[in-house]
């Protein structure tokens, strides 16, 4: 027996190592304290000390060198928290997302952000835009895609009149559940409130469980779990989230038809971001009117230089009837020469060329 290691000296291990790892974290808040000190003596007034180039370095260096047994991504999690901790030392950021409480929205901000942030929900996504153009809020979050059922129309729209910047992106993993509240009866289900994008993505599973219930749109999710707390006869389709919130429980799990659904979120700010060494670049386009070949004229500069487009979405034009406007995403940073020679190519060949911004690209 005395040869092999007891319980009480493993845990006496672990003790120590915890003791090492709380103070290498007050440590590393100290230099965070440190850091934005530097700061406000270069610029007294400096507010905030967010790097969004800096945060997904960070990340990937952290994945890059991890050894497990942790998968790289929970450890990339944890340091996540850590770094949001450590900035909320100054004055927590204020970041606006969708509401009401209990969003994918929030879920995806809480993720890009930790859960040392001041999430602050906003009724519609172009009063998201509002208030971070304004200065209201550090930062927003929106739904821009999702892998079934495409590009989110609002927040597209809202791009095209705003002077916002995109800063950074997040993807989720999205699981729906079919949610009842106490006094639902469960086999008189004969209405389903959701949002729109969660009544496509979970088509499938309506028409073969719920063919005869009516299905109702709604501004978000977690307004349809708090819609049917007072109605026996109905039921929500929202996320593990909003049903804790609510109090609500999950009928039925993860009826999503396609189990990869995950949707794509952008970070939306004031400032420009620097390189981060894996970027990426949103702009929109404008065509002149009836022009032939124009998707050609789009392209061909990107294809010339090798870079890669990894999105392009048309939208009707908000001022003549009859033409679009081209949002397209692409590989590579504004300050990379072949986007620079890109993009000069581009501004020629258009309309109007709108940068909405070069950023990280999604580490979790």
């Amino acid at each position: 027996m005395s040869e092999k290691i007891t319980l009480d000296e493993i845990r006496q291990k672990i003790d120590g190592l915890d003791e090492q790892i709380q103070a290498l974290i007050n440590e590393r808040a100290r230099c965070a304290q440190q850091v934005a000190e530097v700061k406000k003596a270069d610029d007294p007034t400096a507010t905030l000390f967010y790097r969004p180039e800096r945060e997904a370095q960070v990340l990937q260096k952290v994945m890059a060198r991890n050894q497990g047994p942790l998968h790289p991504e929970e450890v990339a999690r944890l340091f996540r928290e850590i770094m949001s901790a450590c900035l909320a030392l100054e004055q927590p950021m204020r970041i606006a997302f969708l509401g009401p409480e209990g969003t994918y929205t929030q879920t995806a901000a809480l993720k890009h952000f930790g859960h040392s942030v001041k999430t602050v929900p906003l009724a519609a996504i172009d009063a998201v835009f509002r208030e971070v153009e304004a200065g209201a809020v550090n930062y927003g979050v929106v739904p821009v895609e999702n892998s079934t059922e495409g590009v989110v129309t609002h927040t597209a729209d809202s791009f095209i009149s705003s002077s916002v910047r995109i800063i950074g992106e997040v993807e989720l993993r999205i699981h729906h559940h079919l949610l009842v509240s106490e006094g639902t009866k469960a086999d008189s289900i004969s209405r389903i409130y959701s949002h729109q994008q969660s009544l496509g993505q979970c088509r499938k599973w309506l028409d073969t469980h719920y063919p005869k219930s009516e299905r109702v749109a709604v501004s978000s999710n977690a307004d349809a779990a708090k819609r049917i707390k007072g109605e026996w006869h109905s039921a929500a389709i929202a996320g593990e989230t909003a049903a804790e919130i609510y109090g609500l429980k999950k009928l039925h799990e993860c009826i999503e038809d396609n189990p990869r659904n995950t949707t794509r979120f952008l970070i939306i700010g004031n400032q420009a971001v620097p390189r981060s060494g894996d970027d990426k670049t949103s702009i929109i386009v404008s065509m002149h009117k009836n022009q032939s070949g124009a998707l050609y004229s789009i392209l061909e500069p990107f294809k010339s230089r090798g870079i890669n487009l990894t999105r392009i979405e048309s939208r009707p034009s908000q001022t003549d009837a009859w033409s679009y406007v081209f949002f397209i995403d692409f590989e590579g940073h504004v300050d990379d020469a072949a986007v620079k020679e890109a993009l000069a190519e581009l501004d020629g060949r258009v309309r109007d060329l709108k940068l909405l911004g070069s950023y990280p690209k999604a580490v979790l």
